[in-house]
């Protein structure tokens, strides 16, 4: 039985232009962003080395993670949520 996609996460957005600096013009998809941000994090090497599952900040991200130079990946779904309308 093919699995239905929530149709929440597949409706595009629109994106604040500091989330915007980082993945791009939206409107776009809540799937799109997060895949996006992981690149641009992944890029960047923002990862911590030490903790895999924080991410710290650059000047793009620190106005998107509500100025925090380290947030784990839990808040930055929240954070991110903020940014989309």
């Amino acid at each position: 039985m093919a699995k239905k996609l929530n149709p929440a996460l597949s409706k595009p957005l629109t994106v604040s232009p500091a989330l915007e600096a980082v993945v791009g013009k939206g409107p776009m998809a809540r799937s799109q962003v997060v895949k996006k941000i992981w690149e641009y994090i992944k890029k960047n090497n923002l990862q911590d080395a030490k903790n895999r599952r924080n991410i710290n900040a650059d000047d793009k991200l620190k106005p998107v993670f509500a100025g925090k130079a380290t947030v784990n990946m839990f808040e930055m779904t929240k954070l991110v949520s903020k940014h989309l309308s």
